[in-house]
């Protein structure tokens, strides 16, 4: 384990199972599966996976079932070197499953998920010690367990950094204690004014206490607010052929990027590199690059993937043999 983590993160993670077909099958129809693969899922999760891989050293909380998805989901964290000791492993309970179905007819994303019965760490199972041990604190929604926990590393000097991707009505009373707030296109729809220009609900909500203040809008590129001023990032143009995770590696990758020294303008450009790059194969984790195979993207517009495709072909082969 880490002497302190960059990072650590709260998520009830899931298996993935991506699959790509050219059209979404209509009622009673069929469709041949053009490529499949078995990948962990997760909005903390995979941002945590795309952290480290980027070089972050990073942690984990949360529960799984002991059954074999929780196993994957287990060794798939391991295998990327975050740690995995304050994981809850449930006797006798399953862990979340979803199949996610990408077609290329609408470029567009369908899930059938099976929610598994292994209950969700509580507030007593936080460890104080474990959580105050890390530079930031990686949390995507506000129930009491994740506020509990953010509150721990908050007294003890941590930064919150938040992924928020669907909208409650508590975000906005809680924008005054996140210190980096990342919100989808979904939030940002129904948080903010219609009518003033993103520039001018960036600050709103950056008055309300934030260090960053980000938004991603997909294809249309990112924008954000920071010390150094207002900024918008265009998305990369590259072969989309699945468009899952996107917004967790984002999250992942600009959280690495920030703790590497980026300034926030700089660390949204590379995040969006990152993101492009994993959108250009299967699933929300096969295709996130590396430091090194970023860098070389965002200077040449040129992608590496030597080392992203073995990894393609590990996730291809099923769960047994990640």
């Amino acid at each position: 384990m880490c002497v302190k983590f960059d990072v650590i993160g709260l998520d009830s993670p899931c298996v993935d199972l991506a699959v790509n077909v050219r059209c979404f099958p209509k009622p009673n129809g069929a469709e041949r599966i053009q490529n499949l693969s078995w990948q962990g899922g997760g909005k903390v999760a995979s941002g945590m996976v795309a952290a480290a891989r980027l070089g972050l050293c990073c942690g984990i909380m949360g529960n799984v079932g002991d059954d074999k998805y929780g196993t994957f989901c287990l060794r798939d964290f391991q295998d990327h070197g975050i740690d995995t000791e304050q994981m809850c492993v449930r006797k006798n309970r399953t862990t979340n499953f979803d199949i996610v179905i990408s077609d290329e007819g609408s470029m567009g994303r369908s899930f059938v998920f099976y929610p598994g019965n292994a209950e969700c760490m509580t507030e007593e199972e936080l460890n104080i010690e474990y959580i105050s041990n890390s530079s930031y604190f990686y949390m995507a929604n506000l129930d009491s367990v994740a506020k509990k926990a953010a509150q721990m590393a908050k007294q003890k000097g941590s930064k919150i950094f938040m992924d928020a991707d669907s909208y409650t009505d508590e975000l906005l009373d809680a924008i005054s204690w996140i210190d980096i707030f990342i919100g989808s296109e979904f939030v940002y729809e129904k948080m903010l004014e219609a009518g003033k220009s993103v520039k001018e609900n960036c600050e709103y909500l950056y008055n309300k206490g934030p260090e960053i203040v980000i938004f991603t809008f997909g294809e249309k590129g990112c924008a954000g607010i920071s010390k150094e001023g207002f900024f918008e990032i265009p998305a990369f143009d590259v072969d989309v052929k699945d468009t899952v995770g996107a917004g967790d590696v984002f999250h992942g990758a600009f959280l690495a990027a920030i703790v590497k020294g980026l300034s926030p303008k700089d660390a949204a450009r590379f995040a969006s590199g990152v993101a492009a790059i994993k959108c250009t194969r299967i699933g929300g984790r096969a295709g996130i690059p590396n430091w090194e195979v970023t860098d070389n993207f965002l200077e040449t517009g040129e992608i590496d993937y030597r080392e992203i495709d073995e990894r393609v072909k590990k996730y291809g082969r099923g769960i047994e043999y990640v």
